[in-house]
């Protein structure tokens, strides 16, 4: 048994606008499965598939008030397309953001409701992932993340050090889930968090069991109204398991 990363969960005080800003830095189709949620994934995408990560973003009234622990890279083919679409983003709405970075190659930018994401410079590494280079998980300790992040799901570690952790789907395609050191503690419920799916034919309260066994933590969200699992990997960071598909 296994999961597998399907799509990132992002909270907004609107959602339709937030998906349209998104929809046009991506260059992805827009939809809703209901009011108060924006899904966007790739034209023609056939859900799921781990070409991409893709993204769902839902209606909530709480204030953003800290840097988000997740956050995504976007990609970029040479300084020159770098510089292009940092101006484009600008364009839409986002603006430049400081969180400490310094002087750094990337350029770091928040959306038209405040959540950070980088505009990278061009790495060959991600010349096949598609706009969305990494999702970027903040964390005290990198090592531990992969080793549950790893066993999780079927996704390969690729490279692990004590300040830097890399994942990527088996099938050697889509976005890399990045596991980066940071000194920051978790304070406030995450508002952009991961979403995993088993695969079909897969039990849901089996693989819940077996996350558990693995470290994982159930906060206590009330299921009730809700046809997933809420669970928090081993550093607290919120994480749905979705139904298998």
């Amino acid at each position: 048994m296994a999961t597998r990363l399907v799509q990132i969960n992002m909270k907004a005080h609107d959602d339709s606008a937030l998906g349209r800003f998104w929809a046009e830095v991506l260059g992805w189709g827009i939809d809703s499965e209901e009011p108060g949620v924006t899904n966007l994934e790739p034209v023609g995408f056939s859900y799921p598939d781990p070409v991409a990560v893709c993204i769902d973003i839902v209606a909530r009234p709480e204030p953003k008030k800290v840097k988000n622990r997740v956050h995504l890279d976007l990609a970029t083919t040479s300084t020159a397309h770098q510089a292009e679409l940092v101006a484009r983003l600008q364009g839409l709405g986002a603006t430049l953001a400081d969180v400490g970075q310094g002087d750094v190659p990337w350029t770091v930018m928040a959306d038209p409701e405040g959540n950070e994401f980088c505009v990278l410079e061009p790495r060959p590494i991600h010349q096949d992932t598609g706009p969305i280079a990494a999702v970027v998980v903040d964390c005290a300790d990198p090592r531990a993340m992969a080793r549950f992040w790893g066993e999780a799901t079927d996704w390969t570690v690729h490279e692990v050090t004590d300040d830097h952790a890399r994942m990527r789907s088996a099938q050697g395609v889509g976005p890399y889930l990045e596991f980066v050191r940071n000194p920051d503690t978790k304070t406030v419920w995450n508002r952009v968090h991961l979403d995993v799916r088993p695969y079909p034919g897969d039990d849901i309260t089996a693989e819940e069991a077996r996350l558990l066994a693995l470290g994982a933590t159930d906060p206590g969200v009330d299921r009730s109204a809700i046809h997933w699992t809420v669970l928090a990997d081993p550093e607290g960071n919120e994480f749905c398991l979705l139904s298998p598909r």
